[in-house]
C-alpha cells in the first residue's frame, strides 16, 4: 500500500487500506510504537476521505478506522450509510456498518447488518463476521449463542486475537474458568496483549463488562 501511495498520493483506496493495515497492527498487539502507528492510521484515513469522498470503499474503510480511534460514532455511521447509498450491494460496507453499530451499543442492528453482508458475499471468509456476531451476542448476554459463533470464527480464522478475547470472557461469565484459561493460553501464543484496554465501545458499561470477563479469564484481579 505504501508503494502504491508513493506512486499516486491521490489514490484513495490505497490510502484507506493502508489505514486499515495500521489499525490491525495496533489492534492485534503487533507493534510496540502503539501511539505512532495509531496516529499514522488516522492520518491515512483522513487523507483517503479528502481524495475519495464519493468512493464507497474509501468511505467505509476510513470511517471504520476513525471510529475505532475515537471519532464521533454518529458521524462515522453516517459515512458508512453514505457508502451504502452509493452501493447498496457493498458487502464490506454492511459488515463495517455492523461493526460501528457494535461500538455504539446497537447490538441487534449489528447482527442484522453483518448477516446482510454474509448474504451478499457468501463465499467470503466468515471468521471476522462471525466474531462480530458472537461479540454482539456476548453483549446481549446470550453466551451459548456467542460461544458457537466465536468457535466457528476461530476455526475459520485461527490467527485473529479478538475472537479469543471475547470467547475467554464469555467462558468466564459462564463459569467455565478452565476453558477460559485454555483460550487465554492460545491467545498468548498469538500476542502478548491479552487484556486489551483501548476499547472502541462508546458505552463505558460495555467496556467494563468486557474487561471484567477478560480479566477473570486471565486470572487478573477484577
Amino acid at each position: 500500500m505504501e508503494r502504491a501511495i508513493a506512486i499516486d498520493r491521490q489514490f484513495g483506496p490505497a490510502l484507506a487500506w493502508a489505514a486499515i493495515c495500521n489499525l490491525r497492527l495496533v489492534n492485534d498487539g503487533w507493534v510496540t510504537e502503539h501511539e505512532k502507528v495509531r496516529c499514522r492510521a488516522i492520518e491515512l484515513a483522513r487523507e483517503a476521505l479528502q481524495v475519495g469522498e464519493n468512493d464507497p470503499r474509501v468511505l467505509a474503510n476510513a470511517a471504520f478506522v476513525l471510529a475505532r480511534f475515537g471519532e464521533n460514532i454518529g458521524a462515522m455511521i453516517g459515512l458508512v450509510d453514505r457508502a451504502l447509498a452509493l452501493n447498496p450491494s457493498f458487502a464490506r460496507a454492511w459488515f463495517l456498518s455492523g461493526l460501528l453499530r457494535l461500538f455504539a451499543g446497537q447490538f441487534e442492528r449489528a447482527i442484522e447488518h453483518v448477516e446482510t453482508s454474509l448474504r451478499l458475499s457468501p463465499r467470503e471468509s466468515v471468521g471476522t463476521p462471525l466474531w462480530l456476531v458472537g461479540e454482539a451476542y456476548f453483549f446481549k448476554r446470550q453466551f451459548e449463542k456467542a460461544e458457537s459463533k466465536l468457535l466457528l470464527s476461530i476455526q475459520d480464522h485461527p490467527g485473529s486475537p479478538p475472537a479469543y478475547r471475547t470467547l475467554a470472557a464469555c467462558y468466564a461469565y459462564m463459569g467455565r474458568l478452565d476453558d477460559a484459561r485454555g483460550i487465554v493460553s492460545r491467545l498468548r501464543a498469538l500476542t502478548p496483549l491479552v487484556v486489551y484496554r483501548d476499547l472502541a465501545f462508546r458505552n463505558p458499561e460495555d467496556s467494563e463488562f468486557f474487561l471484567s470477563g477478560l480479566r477473570l479469564a486471565a486470572g487478573e484481579a477484577t
